[in-house]
């Protein structure tokens, strides 16, 4: 009977963890990363995930001519940092916060709407052999022009 029930919590952990890792990020990203947009007014969506030290991430998002955009990036503090990188669709470099000191924001007006490629990778610590993982947050912002 013990075996049955540690089997049925086990499952129960395995299903419903998930969730409750993905509402940990989201509220992580409310709490935390939204307050980096600053004055840019949030666009109501909330990226956020999961990842281990060395994983990476990409987000396609479309930037419309006509407005000021904010990227914010943010990771947990148990992370050794985030690099991102903002690419057009032929995968040609526009901007890396990895020239700029891993800055968690990048500010950005587009001459014509266009889609976007960021792509973000948590960087590896030499301390713990990779072994850290936590939430990472991707927020846009905008201004009309």
């Amino acid at each position: 009977m013990k075996s049955i029930i540690a089997v049925l919590l086990f499952f129960a952990a395995f299903v419903f963890l998930p969730g409750s890792v993905s509402g940990q990020c989201k509220i992580f990203a409310k709490r935390v990363c939204k307050a980096e947009l600053g004055s840019y007014m949030h666009d109501g969506n909330y990226h956020a995930a999961v990842l281990n030290e060395g994983e990476e991430a990409e987000l396609y998002k479309t930037f419309f001519a006509n407005h000021n955009y904010r990227l914010a990036i943010c990771g947990d503090d148990n992370l050794a940092g985030v690099q991102f990188t903002v690419m057009d669709t032929d995968r040609n470099e526009i901007y890396t916060n990895r020239d700029n000191d891993y800055s968690t924001t990048w500010d950005y007006s587009p001459e014509s709407t266009r889609q976007l490629l960021i792509s973000v990778k948590v960087l590896s610590s030499e301390s713990n052999n990779g072994q850290n993982s936590g939430c990472v947050a991707i927020m846009f912002g905008f201004k009309e022009k």
